[in-house]
């Protein structure tokens, strides 16, 4: 994958893969330091944080991490049934990731509407609601990317297995460099997403929720000059 416009006029996967992963980073820091120590995109920390809290027979933590676990699962869900089958789409970006990532941004829209009202520090009910809207969030945009298909390979919420790339090719000095880089940016990307998200819990916590729909806005609006050109040039070639 390459941060320049790809094949067929296809938008800039890579560069918009980074802003996700910068607006997923976001997410996980509000999730764990707000709404009950849990995350809200890594699901393998939070079965990790379950067994924990299994063993210290923490109902607290175990609630939140089975919350979070749902709503991820219901994300995951939605966002697959909204973009079918990767086999189907011709294009590198379908429409249809663009509408689940629209979706995402309406989920997440609610959840900075929540954030805002309980000043970016709920409690009891409230900080249940927003751990499903920002986990359902989480989950959509983690659908989005497997449906751009096996072309694409990328992740921006869950990234060991990105992390485990870089390494390898660096290890191994294999020839894959481009995918080296663009996993090197998506890691660099969601450790910016969460410092500039643990900056604003210091500075200025209501506008946290505002660095992830600030990434998903930028990528909405440079993929629909791409929509519309595809339908151009359905409608030119009928």
């Amino acid at each position: 994958m390459s941060a320049a416009r790809g094949e067929g006029g296809d938008p800039p996967l890579g560069a918009m893969a980074v802003l996700l992963a910068f607006g997923s980073g976001a997410v996980d820091v509000a999730s764990f330091t707000r709404l009950g120590d849990v995350f809200s995109s890594v699901m393998t920390g939070n079965l990790v944080l379950l067994g924990l809290a299994i063993a210290r027979a923490s109902a607290p933590l175990a609630v939140h991490a089975l919350v979070a676990f749902a709503g991820y699962i219901a994300g995951v869900a939605a966002g697959s049934h909204i973009t079918g089958s990767p086999r189907r789409h011709g294009r590198l970006w379908p429409v249809r990731v663009t509408a689940v990532l629209l979706v995402e941004a309406v989920v997440l829209a609610g959840f900075a509407a929540g954030w805002v009202v309980t000043d970016a520090r709920p409690s009891g009910a409230w900080q249940l609601g927003l751990l499903v809207l920002a986990s359902v969030g989480m989950g959509l945009q983690s659908a989005a990317m497997r449906g751009l298909g096996s072309r694409a390979k990328v992740s921006t919420t869950y990234l060991t297995g990105t992390l485990t790339g870089v390494v390898e090719g660096l290890a191994t000095g294999g020839r894959d460099r481009v995918f080296d880089v663009r996993g090197a940016a998506l890691l660099l990307a969601v450790v910016a997403g969460a410092a500039a998200g643990g900056v604003l819990l210091f500075a200025v916590p209501r506008a946290l929720p505002l660095l992830p729909l600030a990434a998903l806005a930028v990528v909405i609006g440079t993929a629909a000059p791409h929509h519309r050109a595809v339908r151009r040039s359905g409608r030119a070639e009928e």
